[in-house]
């Protein structure tokens, strides 16, 4: 039977251990919401303070070409790139990820002239699909949208781009990434991969799968703080041929020749538009440097043995309150997040949320916990589980202050 000092052990031999000191994670929290924000580095306080005290308080303007804020967007993203599988100069760091969503759902169906339809799942983030609505209504388009066991047969001679969350927001669940971009490939249609939910949790391989486009945030296991930058990819073979449809003067050919004509950038850069946000980029690219310097295989192992060291914890501990596996319990499938059922699971989430174990809740009756192994230890795991039951046990969670609702968790 596992308890408490053989989870402590598998911290003290932990080769991801080291990197958890790069990071505040308050002592008294077990923080299960990396999935929706990381965690603080330590040197993004430094960073920032260096940015706004030196180069905005006293080199002002000269700091564009002197530290090199121009480069941001292209620099950030050739080290996301080899996060994502991808070559430097495909990835560039911009705009939100709804934003380059809309982008590349823009410029990839001018790529497919006679094809009207862009396919998703109706299980998508509701974010891209809206992007995808209002695309669609200015184009003429249609949005196609299937149940996800639908996708293969969907996939028809109609559809320019199929636009897919590889992470299930909700579930966890991962999708075949590499058959289904063949399958979209054979029919003639573009794919394009919102990669938010494992982007820096588990490895991705853009160009070995021959994926066209993909977006992810920058907020989430980049750690690059709340409303990071977002990026997005593009395989180099589009290069030449695509043009986004947000045309900006930082994605111009020459930008600071202001010509009143639009002359998209020879590479990747084509996909900016307007000036970056400094100050963010600057957050976001500390994040990113520490998960570039992680093995993303290590992380990948780490992460779903603490899925599956959670599930089994719930499944013995928890067993008769009503608690129901929301994710596949095959870690293989199942991206770096667990998901659990219960008809109180917000009155749940919030109880232990009061008890320092921080997760959050998704409609209908989803309580979800992320974990983010950079920072998380096993010993988190055994914690969280511990506090559940007492929950559970106590009926906690039926206080007034635990069900009445609220905008955010």
């Amino acid at each position: 039977m596992q308890d408490r000092d053989e989870f402590s052990s598998w911290d003290r031999d932990d080769p991801l251990r080291p990197f958890r000191d790069e990071f505040l994670v308050p002592e008294d929290i077990v923080y299960l919401d990396g999935n929706s924000l990381g965690v603080l580095p330590l040197r993004t306080r430094a960073r920032l303070s260096e940015l706004v005290e030196q180069e905005w308080g006293v080199d002002l303007i000269q700091s564009w070409n002197s530290h090199d804020w121009v480069r941001y967007p292209r620099r950030i993203g050739d080290r996301i790139a080899p996060i994502v599988g991808a070559e430097p100069g495909e990835v560039v760091a911009a705009d939100s990820t709804s934003v380059n969503l809309f982008k590349l759902l823009g410029a990839a169906v001018r790529l497919r002239p006679g094809r009207s339809v862009i396919l998703s799942e109706r299980e998508n983030f509701p974010t891209d699909l809206y992007v995808a609505q209002g695309l669609c209504e200015l184009l003429g388009l249609e949005l196609r949208m299937v149940n996800r066991l639908e996708l293969r047969d969907g996939i028809d001679d109609e559809v320019a781009v199929v636009a897919l969350t590889h992470v299930d927001f909700r579930t966890g669940e991962l999708h075949d990434m590499t058959e289904l971009t063949r399958l979209a490939h054979e029919s003639g249609a573009l794919i394009l991969w919102d990669l938010s939910h494992s982007a820096g949790a588990l490895p991705l391989h853009m160009n070995r799968d021959r994926c066209d486009f993909a977006v992810g945030c920058g907020y989430k296991y980049l750690n690059g703080g709340p409303g990071a930058p977002a990026f997005l990819f593009v395989a180099r073979e589009h290069h030449s041929s695509i043009r986004p449809p947000l045309s900006g003067w930082m994605g111009h050919e020459a930008p600071f020749a202001f010509d009143t004509d639009y002359r998209p950038a020879p590479g990747i850069e084509r996909h900016l538009c307007g000036t970056p946000s400094v100050l963010a980029m600057a957050a976001l690219e500390v994040g990113v440097e520490i998960t570039a310097r992680a093995d993303l295989n290590l992380l990948r192992k780490k992460s779903r043995r603490m899925g599956d060291l959670f599930l089994d914890l719930v499944k013995k501990r928890c067993q008769g309150y009503g608690l129901v596996p929301a994710c596949p319990l095959d870690g293989a499938v199942r991206g770096s997040q667990v998901s659990l059922r219960h008809p109180e699971g917000y009155a749940i989430v919030q109880a232990l949320i009061a008890r320092g174990v921080i997760g959050d809740f998704r409609e209908p009756d989803i309580l979800r916990f992320g974990f983010a192994p950079l920072y998380l230890r096993y010993i988190d795991v055994w914690e969280a589980v511990e506090r559940m039951q007492s929950i559970l046990k106590t009926e906690e969670w039926k206080r007034p202050e635990f069900q009445a609702r609220q905008l955010a968790t």
